[in-house]
């Protein structure tokens, strides 16, 4: 059933191209209420952005005032990714049980209560508690965000407003770079609280704008509340026959029968997210192991590109590049920030139009490039210490210009926008918490690790080690990640399923998947 849906869908679109009497049909405006609803939602991920950037900064000013160590300094930046594992961990079952809405609200009080604590800190304990306290509120955020507007988006804007998580993180990078340099005229023991603290405003906001926001149709079609999830996908969707085959999609996949049109039903199936667990990780089926791998995988490569080590170190970066003074490195990790949120945005743009898969593997190669470079000009720097060798010093800070744009317009934002929409809709909240685990656990390691590397390896071995890495994420993205652009949440499965994808569509849908097997087949899935 799904494999001819699809296969209807990518003729319909392409039928006009073949038969020269048709008329192109004209380009649907994007669903406006829609846009609303994943702005405010995804407008959580600033919380971790924020904190990348700000403590980038900060740190600086955080090691003069309390007199800690380089492995201090380490444990203090990248803490927080492990402690979102508590947040992420428990945001899907809490997403399951109270619904979407409320966790984005209790994600944003939890980062708030963190927030001040880490700016009215007077030591280094009191510090990482208000680091403990903010990790859990970011990895609701993290998890929580790109779920809800997945299932918010109509299918023809989704890879659009799915990214949106990646602009709101990239847009708390770029506020915590200004933040830096707006209060490093301060006072040294004020400055740094200054900078941690208002970090607290955001999730007031927050709280305020979700309330204006429905819950998600697909968590209230699961908790049989049918009334409620057809008038918010009559809000959401492109047109009333979208939202009519949206709500039958949803149905048959929580188990509603499709002649039921009461407003409330009773479900007893996996209506909190009971049992999930057991299917995804103890016996999933071949598609599901398939969904599973390739969600952690992307999230693996994501972090272990070495973004985040470059983000909150870049003025160590930079400094090691030769560039001396507080005023001109926190000048130039401004222009990193600028430079990232510009990128992204353009990346939004193209998520539906170009596809996934394309962007993905554009993005990798870029990153494998940028990083490789880099790496080639701080080992000549490395080598010729007494030496200001200027030509190397533009290559390192170009390069790293370069990273953080080849990283936004298609592995930051895909990232989120993947792992948020190929789960089942039984397991995706699960899913997606074990993703943002990974995501964060990978970014904490390689964050409080990343001076003793350097220090052990020099700093452009550190950067060869990440372009390997990435070279691995394209070869992984390539052999395994399927084109998911244009196909309903309710039909993904159907992609993993199949042994053979063909990687471009005609016409319109160039990029879009078309079943190799044209649906004849379902046997056990093979990367």
């Amino acid at each position: 059933m799904a494999d001819k849906k699809i296969e209807k869908s990518v003729e319909s679109d392409a039928s006009w191209i073949s038969d020269p009497t048709m008329v192109k049909p004209e380009k649907k405006k994007r669903n406006k209420y829609a846009f609303a609803c994943a702005m405010i939602a995804s407008m959580t991920s600033i919380l971790l952005g924020y904190d990348i950037g700000v403590m980038s900064g900060a740190v600086i000013f955080i090691k003069k005032d309390l007199k800690i160590s380089d492995v201090q300094v380490e444990v203090l930046v990248g803490i927080l990714n492990l402690y979102c594992l508590f947040g992420s961990a428990l945001a899907g079952r809490t997403s399951d049980w109270i619904g979407r809405r409320y966790t984005i609200i209790l994600a944003g009080a939890i980062f708030f209560a963190g927030a001040l604590l880490m700016g009215f800190s007077t030591n280094y304990a009191f510090l990482m508690v208000g680091r403990f306290v903010a990790g859990i509120g970011v990895g609701y955020a993290l998890m929580i965000a790109p779920v809800y507007t997945a299932e918010v988006s109509p299918a023809s804007s989704r890879g659009f407003l799915t990214s949106f998580p990646e602009v709101f993180i990239n847009a708390g990078i770029m506020f915590g770079y200004v933040s830096n340099y707006a209060f490093s005229k301060l006072s040294l023991h004020l400055g740094w609280r200054l900078m941690l603290g208002v970090g607290a405003i955001p999730s007031v906001f927050l709280a305020v704008g979700v309330l204006a926001m429905p819950e998600s149709p697909r968590w209230l079609v699961m908790q049989g509340r049918l009334g409620e999830a057809k008038r918010v996908l009559y809000k959401t969707s492109d047109s009333k026959e979208e939202a009519e085959s949206r709500i039958a999609d949803i149905k048959e996949a929580v188990g509603i029968p499709q002649n039921c049109n009461d407003d409330f039903v009773q479900v007893q199936k996996n209506s909190h997210g009971e049992g999930v667990w057991k299917e995804l990780l103890i016996h999933p089926t071949p598609a599901v192991r398939r969904v599973f791998i390739a969600a952690i995988g992307i999230h693996f490569f994501q972090q272990a590109s070495g973004i985040d080590a470059v983000v909150l170190y870049s003025p160590r970066i930079f400094q090691k590049a030769g560039i001396n003074g507080t005023d001109p490195l926190l000048g130039v990790t401004v222009a990193v920030g600028f430079v990232k949120t510009v990128t992204i945005l353009i990346a939004t743009f193209l998520v539906d139009r170009i596809g996934r898969r394309p962007l993905l593997l554009f993005s990798s190669g870029g990153i494998v490039l940028s990083l490789l470079t880099l790496a080639t000009g701080l080992t000549i720097i490395d080598h010729y210490p007494d030496k200001k060798i200027t030509g190397a010093i533009v290559v390192c800070i170009v390069m790293v210009l370069a990273f953080v744009s080849f990283f936004s317009i298609g592995l930051g934002p895909i990232t989120w926008v993947y792992s948020s929409e190929i789960f089942p809709l039984r397991l995706r909240a699960q899913g997606a918490s074990i993703g943002v685990a990974l995501n964060r656990t990978t970014s904490g390691v390689l964050t409080m690790t990343f001076i003793s590397l350097y220090k052990a390896i020099t700093i452009g071995g550190a950067f060869f080690l990440y372009a390997g890495i990435a070279a691995a994420g394209w070869i992984f993205f390539y052999t395994f990640l399927p084109e998911t652009r244009g196909q309903s949440l309710e039909d993904m499965s159907v992609l993993f399923e199949e042994s053979r994808w063909a990687k471009k569509g005609k016409g319109e849908n160039q990029g879009q998947l078309q079943l190799a097997s044209n649906g004849q087949g379902h046997g056990p899935a093979q990367p």
